[in-house]
């Protein structure tokens, strides 16, 4: 049966409504979440170091049901933005000291992970009021970086999961669909970078960016039990040059075609940006190729 709605490459028909919809009906005291993750083991569309895709399918049940293909529960809790939730509205009170000099006066450096540890509210906060996006919580597979020097932050560095469709990135790759659909998530996304703008240290740039190259590959693994191959940003280049990344050995793919992943027009409706990429592999384009 043909497919009605297609959410993060799932397909979803006829018959997958008619069960979501009995679902629901066979559990009218539960709340979305946990309609979610019966959701995720009846599927059993879990990730693959084995948990549920449980973010991912809260999305798509908000999805139908604000498209009026079901009708959820109303939610039990009511709590304003993500970036709230985590910690993000806060401003935080920091030594905002002017950082200048060479790389060498500002070292040691040390890179914390600190995804699901008492150091992301300061993260979310810092990207909040400082980058010109904001925060925005990622979905599906991420990590969060802050680099201290000493006690003080100075830098932030945020990766999730890659965007599907990328044409100029997927030429250059030149995988087929097929293992594109299969092996994207062999491909982390730079979501968040941020160095505190009181910080003016040459260098340092491109100098996280090669030590993230060496860090993300093993956490990444870590955290969710496969590897990543490749690397990838989007630069607005009406904003920025992008130097920090070509001086770590980037490759600029090509640009953006400005429509987005909801584009119904055909026309290009947000900025354009370059795409930059960083193989962590020589065979990255074997790998993300395989099929069987």
């Amino acid at each position: 049966m043909d497919a009605r709605v297609s959410y993060r490459g799932r397909e979803v028909t006829e018959v997958d409504l008619a069960f979501i919809r009995q679902l629901v009906a066979d559990h009218p005291t539960a709340s979305r979440r946990a309609l979610s993750r019966k959701l995720c083991q009846a599927w059993n569309w879990i990730q693959p170091n084995g948990t549920l895709r449980d973010m991912v399918c809260r999305g798509l049940l908000l999805t139908l049901h604000r498209a009026g293909y079901l009708e959820l529960p109303p939610p039990r809790y009511r709590l304003s933005t993500p970036w709230f939730r985590h910690g993000g509205r806060t401003p935080v009170d920091l030594d905002r000291t002017p950082l200048l000099g060479l790389l060498a006066a500002i070292q040691p450096l040390h890179l914390q992970l600190v995804r699901r540890t008492s150091q992301e509210p300061l993260f979310n906060s810092l990207i909040q009021q400082h980058h010109y996006l904001g925060y925005t919580q990622p979905v599906g597979e991420h990590l969060k970086y802050l680099v201290y020097s000493g006690e003080r932050p100075i830098a932030c560095l945020a990766w999730s999961s890659a965007p599907r469709h990328l044409g100029c990135r997927d030429r250059f790759i030149g995988w087929s669909a097929e293992a594109r659909r299969k092996n994207i998530r062999f491909i982390a996304y730079n979501l968040r970078y941020l160095i505190l703008p009181w910080v003016q240290v040459p260098h340092l740039a491109s100098h996280l960016l090669g030590w993230m190259a060496r860090v993300l590959p093993e956490d990444w693994e870590r955290m969710y039990g496969h590897p990543v191959y490749f690397l990838e940003t989007f630069v607005d280049p009406h904003r920025f040059r992008g130097t920090c990344y070509r001086a770590a050995n980037w490759m600029v793919l090509g640009r953006t075609t400005g429509r987005g992943k909801d584009d119904q027009t055909g026309k290009p409706n947000r900025p354009i940006k370059e795409i930059l990429g960083y193989p962590l592999r020589r065979d990255f384009r074997q790998l993300l190729s395989r099929v069987g």
